[in-house]
């Protein structure tokens, strides 16, 4: 059996961070994971070729190649697997479509897809794959059980070639303990978080430095503290001492929620393992729409104290944020500024309120006749999917106003600085490894941002700033200032 896996191409979004990537000879951050580890379920003795349509171009001798096609993808995709299924079409060959845009929307491609294996796969597939032995696979396959993640195996990264990526990626536990309104992770993971074991997670690190790996790898939980307890009496010990013990090949992020600021033994511990980034989804600064979401883990807490706290110990902070809230009035738009300003959250995602298939939120506005289409499933590209309660030009244009002010040079390169005197990495695990694509990339941005670009005073300005007050965090002040790059590309195409 000759299997092709297929990943369908990501439009440019805030999170390719294609235009910063080109900087380092990259073409996508990370792997396709959930591809990957359908790979390592699949009978050894099939033939597998995997495609990132992000890094590789889909040739028609591959669809001629394979038996099945596998498709993986999310909402944001969509319009990528339309254009694969129509080549499959042509080609005859039979396709096999989950992950979570097919999960929670299956029903659109119902007429286009020959089998759909949805949910987590360790539950799905083995059934679909036994009714393929024998002949007689049913259209759908669809089990809302969790499964025991401790069976789940190695991700086949040899299917991958490294040098386009510049992460890896690598999942601990699936579900998150809270129940935010707007969000689909409980609906496809659960509540109760379900974590690999130590011995798990080890021999994918081990892997991965086998196959020679020395880069970035991301814990792809949607919140990676979801059971603390075993995190800091089995999982970070064993990262730890593993670490220890190959050097520090790899730096570690995450995504968490911001009760991390409550548990200083637990930042202690994610920092000695080599974490140095993590991911919250902050939302707003509005108590009320906090409520009407039940985001109640950042309810009554001072939220810039909790950030800059994390920093503190060593943490970048990138921030998830939100408008379009229905308890939202116009003065959000210049609070929303000044708390990102304040926060020294340089990566501050800032979207529109979407309402995503099958959540709390989309059955409430559809029970009240609000939903108006499908999300595209990318929240920064000034669209919604309902009918706010603030007037949708004053919520466009504060939105826009929003990520005008503060991925512009002046208001974006002072929060670099915000961020870099707040932040403390510990000097004794820091690992530097420079390699020709670090000075081909400090050597572009010079070129890019400190010559050719109107922002080229801001800049300079950082640069000598970091190079007298803050040496250390010269190289990650590059980075961020590239990052700044690839944020105006992608909203300067909405201005």
């Amino acid at each position: 059996m000759r299997i092709l896996l297929l990943y369908p191409r990501h439009p440019d979004t805030f999170w390719s961070f294609r235009h910063a990537l080109k900087f380092i000879g990259k073409k996508a951050a990370f792997p396709p994971l959930g591809l990957l580890t359908v790979a390592a379920l699949l009978p050894e003795e099939w033939e597998k070729k995997l495609i990132d349509m992000n890094v590789q171009k889909l040739d028609d001798r591959d669809l001629k190649w394979a038996d099945y096609v596998f498709i993986s993808a999310m909402i944001v995709q969509k319009e990528s697997v339309r254009e694969i299924i129509s080549r499959c079409k042509r080609f005859k060959v039979k396709t096999v479509a989950g992950g979570p845009l097919f999960t929670t929307g299956y029903e659109e491609f119902k007429e286009d897809i020959d089998y759909f294996v949805l949910n987590e796969a360790e539950v799905t597939l083995p059934q679909f794959l036994k009714d393929l032995e024998g002949r007689s696979p049913k259209h759908i396959y669809s089990l809302h059980e969790f499964p025991d993640i401790t069976k789940t195996p190695v991700p086949l990264w040899e299917l991958i070639d490294f040098r386009y990526y510049s992460s890896m990626s690598i999942q601990y536990s699936r579900g998150c303990p809270f129940n935010c309104e707007f969000c689909d992770i409980v609906i496809m993971n659960g509540h109760v978080p379900r974590t690999k074991s130590k011995e798990q997670i080890l021999k994918e690190l081990e892997r991965l430095y086998g196959l020679g790996w020395r880069e970035g790898v991301f814990f792809v939980d949607d919140n990676f503290i979801g059971n603390k307890e075993k995190l800091k009496k089995e999982t970070l010990p064993a990262i730890i001492r593993w670490m220890e013990r190959r050097n520090y090949p790899f730096s570690f992020n995450t995504e968490a929620s911001i009760n991390l600021a409550d548990d200083e033994e637990l930042l202690r511990l994610m920092v000695r393992a080599g974490f140095n980034t993590v991911f919250i989804g902050i939302e707003t600064p509005n108590e009320k729409s906090l409520r009407e979401c039940g985001k109640f883990q950042n309810e009554n807490r001072n939220l810039i104290t909790s950030i800059k706290k994390i920093q503190n110990k060593g943490l970048q902070v990138q921030g998830g944020f939100i408008v379009g809230f229905d308890s939202d009035t116009p003065s959000i738009f210049e609070r929303q500024i000044q708390f990102i300003q304040r926060s020294g959250i340089v990566t501050a995602m800032v979207g529109l309120l979407n309402a995503l298939p099958k959540t709390r939120l989309y059955q409430r506005l559809r029970k009240s006749n609000r939903l108006i289409n499908d999300s595209s499933g990318d929240n920064t590209d000034f669209s919604t999917n309902f009918i706010p309660k603030m007037d949708f030009t004053t919520l466009k244009d504060g939105y826009r106003r929003i990520v005008k002010t503060i991925y512009s040079p002046s208001y974006y390169y002072e929060r670099i600085k915000t961020f870099l005197k707040e932040y403390r990495p510990p000097i004794k695990i820091k690992r530097v490894r420079i390699k020709t694509y670090h000075l081909t990339a400090f050597l572009g941005s010079v070129w890019k941002l400190g010559i050719k670009s109107q922002e080229r005073f801001y800049y300079w300005r950082l640069f000598f700033w970091c190079l007298f007050k803050r040496p250390t965090s010269l190289p990650l002040a590059i980075t961020l200032s590239i990052y700044g790059f690839h944020f105006r590309k992608i909203f300067g195409q909405d201005f």
